[in-house]
């Protein structure tokens, strides 16, 4: 076995398409779009790459590649956290312990050699894009949620990686009998009356209009959660450009004051994953069709962001977002997953267990010291 950069055309190809290989028949992994992934390798089409260094490593065997992994330094969020963290993701190996060091050494030699302290990960290019699963590897990943066989976790453990932060994953279910509780709807009504707080739905005329209100709202809101770093306004629009083709209209909520001033928002993502399953990565030639076709029709959704500005926090507006959300997306099949919540976010954590939430997966961050 044999550690090489990846550098070459054709050896981005063979890191894009090793998961094809190593997944091919696992029912619980979803193909992600290779054009999509690709742009995230390009500076010119992904904007985190404006303060991120990275290099990309390839591990072969008989010519054969058969494992993967990135490592890379985010110079805003090391700034923005006061420490050199270097980072890594993109991990794919097979279960050999022996593979799996010669992939890990890569990373933490190419981060010790750039100065940094600590290695941590799975990370990805990709915001909240992050960690290993370690409990719940069914069902199937929701849109943008990462997947890994359970061997992995061994890989780390016996790397020397300890847990630095674990995700939680929960899910609401109308199909299996979900409503939302007497109690959070009687609160909710008083919340909103106390406060004059009233909700809408994202306005798509309006569209990059409230995406300014959205980044504004998440740098306020999201900025004392663990792991937050400041997205550039290129970033997001970036982001927004690539989610305004999917997004429904009813699953982004703002929630304003009396005056018209945002002070909270929720997302949630279309769950994508149930159509890329069965295209297996591509678009073409028939691909984006069954996209298409198929995105008015999902009722399967990612809460994938949620926030309060400081100012009306412990005051139940995410449990009135939680509602919106609910009351705007349903339908006799909808299915909700909320990911993720920090394990260590107790007021989230209790908000989404009394509004009937299940537990549904862990998400693991591991780091070790570079010494």
């Amino acid at each position: 076995m044999k550690i090489s950069p990846a550098t070459t055309k054709k050896d981005i190809n063979d890191f894009i398409n090793l998961p094809f290989k190593i997944y091919q028949s696992d029912p619980m992994w979803v193909p992600p779009l290779k054009s999509e992934l690709r742009s995230q390798f390009k500076p010119a089409k992904n904007p985190f790459l404006d303060h991120c260094e990275f290099k990309l490593f390839l591990l072969k065997e008989n010519g054969g590649v058969i494992g993967r992994i990135a490592a890379f330094i985010d110079t805003l969020a090391n700034e923005y956290w006061g420490k050199s963290i270097g980072l890594f993701g993109y991990y794919e190996c097979p279960p050999d312990e022996a593979a799996s060091k010669l992939l890990l050494d890569a990373a933490r030699n190419w981060l010790h050699r750039q100065g940094m302290g600590a290695m941590r990960g799975p990370w990805s290019f990709v915001s909240q894009e992050w960690g290993a699963v370690v409990e719940g590897f069914e069902p199937q990943p929701v849109i943008m949620a990462p997947y890994n066989p359970p061997y992995y976790i061994d890989h780390f453990d016996a790397y020397g990686f300890k847990k630095v932060k674990d995700l939680l994953v929960y899910v609401i279910d109308v199909r299996d009998g979900y409503q939302i509780p007497e109690r959070i709807l009687k609160l909710t009504d008083r919340v909103a009356k106390k406060y004059n707080i009233h909700v809408r739905q994202l306005n798509m005329k309006n569209y990059y209009s409230d995406v300014e209100k959205f980044i504004a709202l998440s740098n306020q809101s999201l900025i004392n959660n663990w792991g937050y770093a400041p997205v550039t306004n290129e970033e997001a629009q970036v982001m927004a450009h690539d989610l305004k083709s999917i997004l429904h209209e009813k699953a982004v909520i703002f929630a304003e004051d009396n005056n018209g001033r945002p002070i909270g928002f929720g997302i949630a993502l279309p769950d994508v994953n149930q159509i890329l399953k069965r295209i297996n990565g591509r678009l073409l030639p028939f691909g984006w069709l069954k996209l298409l076709l198929g995105l008015p029709k999902l009722t399967h959704y990612r809460m994938f962001a949620l926030g309060v500005i400081p100012e009306y926090h412990g005051k139940a507006v995410d449990s009135l977002i939680y509602r919106a959300l609910y009351e705007s997306c349903i339908s006799p099949d909808v299915r909700m997953e909320i990911n993720y919540v920090l394990e260590d976010n107790a007021s989230m954590n209790n908000a989404i267990v009394k509004l009937g939430a299940k537990p549904l997966r862990r998400y693991r961050i591991f780091e070790m010291p570079i010494p």
